[in-house]
């Protein structure tokens, strides 16, 4: 897909300043923190990926908040298993 258009995803987030924020933000999740598409990836890059998802309606700032808030949760319980093993005398 060499050209994207806008406008379905500017629709489904309310305004193209904050549609560009979601999708860096979902774009950013896709290549750097190794999340799954949630659409065939079409040799497409994050960008193009994060949009198409947003047009679907499959992401927005909601779902974003609710995923980070779920990794925080996730790392944090990390965290303190780990804590509480070395607090045991135990390593991981």
């Amino acid at each position: 897909m060499a050209r994207v258009t806008v406008e379905d995803a500017v629709e489904q987030i309310g305004n193209r300043f904050d549609m560009i924020l979601v999708a860096a933000r979902r774009a950013r999740q896709i290549a750097v923190q190794g999340k799954d598409p949630m659409v065939e990836e079409m040799n497409d890059k994050p960008t193009v990926i994060a949009l198409r998802e947003i047009e679907l309606g499959l992401v927005n700032a909601h779902t974003l908040d609710a995923d980070e808030r779920q990794t925080v949760r996730e790392r944090e319980a990390a965290e303190i298993a780990a804590v509480a093993a070395i607090a045991e005398g135990r390593s991981l």
